[in-house]
Parts: C-alpha cells; structure tokens; sequence
C-alpha cells in the first residue's frame, strides 16, 4: 500500500502497471492516452542494472571507468536539508550550493558517504550521457523512444525533487536504487501552490508544498490535490512513462541512485509553450476583467480550437498563422514576435 504522508490525506492511488512493451504499442496505446504508466522490467537487460544488483561498488566502478573529466553541476546540500533541494525560509535563495564536479568524484563521494547520515545531499541531474559517459547510450538502449532521443543521468543519494512538470514527454528509466514517484494531473495545478515562474531550482517551478510535512492550514487546498495524486516504487529495470505538464515529485530512497531519463517533444523544437505563458503574463494579466474575459474567448477559439478550426471556413492559401505550421511560417512568426518585443 502507498501511503500519503500525513494521517489527514488520502493515499495517492498506485500508477498502473505494464510489463515491457514495445515500440510500437508504447505509441499506439500509452502516449496517446496521456496517463502515466510504470513499464516493469522494462530495462532489466541493461549493464548498469546487473553492476547494480552486484553492489554499489560494482556500479561505481563501472561507471567511472568510462566517466570523462568534463565538470558537471553538482547540487550540494547540508544533512539538515535532509536530501530536499528547496528555497530558503524567505524564497529569495537556495538551501543548497551548486558546484562544478567530475562524476567520478561525485561517485567516490557517494560510496564513500553511504550510510552516513552526516554526508549531506548529493545530486547530479540532467547530466547529458554522451558528454559525460561516453558510449552510454549505445549500450543502454531504449527502442520505444526515437533512437535520436539521447539519455540523462541522475545520480545522487537519498534526495527529493519536489513537485514539478516538464514541457516534454518523459521515460524515467531506474538504473541503481529505489525511486518513489508521485505524480498529480494538470489540473491539479491551482492545488498545488506553485512557487516563483522565474526563479526556480534547476528550470521548471516547483510546488511549496512539502508531500511529507505539508502545511494544511497555509496550503488548504492541498489536500484535494491528495485526493488526485498517484504513487509508485519503482526498483532497478523499471522504467515510468510520464506525460509532458504532469506534476511530479521524485525521491531516491537509497544510499546510491542512478536514473536514466529520455525528453522529447511532439512538437519538435523551441520556442515553448511557457514562453507564451510569460508573454502573456506580462501582456494579458494587467488588462481589466472584461478585456481579459475577451482574450480568453480570442486564446480558446484560435489557439485551444473549442469550436473547432478557426481557419475552415477561409481558402487553404490565405489561413496565413493559422495554416499548417512549417518552417517557413514559424520563421514568420518568430520575426513578427522579435519586432513587437523591440518596439515594447
């Protein structure tokens, strides 16, 4: 049974389960369904999780012996931080430093700390695996994503990532230790009490809530968020599929942890969705209500499509924005964005 932290919340429901599955179903049946799924096993095969069952030493020294020298950013915290990278008690800093490490040292630093409960948090996250474990992805394949999709490494001890979305699709994949997952809906996200857009920890905003110590008197409105969420333990050769702006808090419950994780869009490339959102914060949010009531009824019909097409009725060759995106229109776009923002 997964169970919520506080006596006062609902149990999150478990993320239901598959067993691995190929590329072919993982696009036909999962992706579309926009609902996360854990795939069991789903890269039991793959080297790092043998070295892992073998130990952490084991995995450790494969790792390092093909780690290059490139420095990564290291999140470093004090043990009374107890592994959660977060704000300060005034949200204008961080509880933790960044600092530039080689992964061999982080790794020597992990084994050497394990089990020590005053080694404080340690935390690489993002590592891009061709840069830093040269070959990686050869050898730790994942054939339901496109095999231009390359993998991230997350290695640390026991740590939390509080409660955030990505703009993209995701599969999580455990190499070594125990990760808890939580996971709530897009809807949630007025539950959630999100921290500042523009300043976060490592580039998406987090919710202020802690899952295991949350405040219900300044954050209400939580506990239905609760009422939504979802959980999972996963263990080495799992692997989760979440969907892009599906909120998520991860946790690694061991000593010695790798995640290896795939991003990519079904759109392709930047600009990002946030970025329109912050244009239009600074655009749309000062407008009187009614003005703003306007716009919203103007973003459903052409961008949100609530009554279908907007463009249907007009001729194929004179939809202008609104026809098929290509790269020639979105360079016309862009060009038309840049010269409003230089005029503002």
């Amino acid at each position: 049974m997964l169970r919520s932290a506080s006596p006062a919340l609902p149990d999150p429901a478990a993320i239901p389960i598959r067993g691995p599955v190929d590329r072919a179903t993982f696009e036909r049946e999962i992706v579309p369904a926009y609902a996360p799924v854990v795939l069991k096993g789903q890269v039991a095969n793959w080297p790092v999780v043998q070295a892992a069952r073998a130990g952490d030493a084991a995995l450790v020294g494969l790792l390092k012996a093909h780690a290059t020298d490139r420095p990564l950013e290291t999140f470093v915290g004090r043990p009374e931080i107890r592994g959660r990278f977060f704000y300060n008690e005034t949200v204008n800093g961080l509880n933790f430093e960044r600092r530039a490490m080689p992964l061999a040292a982080t790794l020597d630093r992990l084994l050497a700390g394990a089990g020590d409960a005053q080694a404080g948090a340690l935390y690489v996250g993002a590592a891009s695996a061709t840069d830093c474990l040269p070959g990686f992805e050869a050898s730790h394949a994942l054939p339901i994503v496109d095999p231009r999709v390359l993998p991230r490494l997350w290695i640390g001890n026991a740590t939390t990532v509080s409660t955030h979305y990505d703009l993209s699709d995701n599969v999580a994949c455990v190499g070594a230790g125990r990760r808890r997952f939580t996971l709530f809906p897009p809807n949630q996200l007025n539950n959630l009490y999100v921290g500042p857009l523009d300043f976060t920890l490592a580039g998406q905003p987090v919710s202020m809530v802690s899952l295991h110590d949350p405040d219900l008197e300044r954050f209400p409105r939580f506990a239905e968020a609760m009422a939504h969420a979802l959980s999972a333990e996963l263990e080495p050769g799992d692997a989760l599929y979440i969907p892009p702006l599906w909120w998520h808090q991860v946790e690694a419950l061991s000593p010695v942890n790798l995640l290896v994780n795939y991003w990519w869009t079904a759109s392709g490339a930047p600009p990002s969705p946030f970025e329109a959102l912050i244009h239009a914060v600074m655009t749309v949010r000062a407008l009187p209500p009614a003005q703003r009531a306007a716009w919203r009824h103007l973003f459903d019909h052409y961008v949100f499509e609530a009554h279908g097409d907007p463009s249907a009725h007009l001729p194929p060759a004179s939809r202008g924005v609104l026809g098929p995106m290509t790269p020639t229109l979105a360079k016309r776009i862009r060009d038309f964005l840049m010269a409003g923002l230089r005029r503002g």
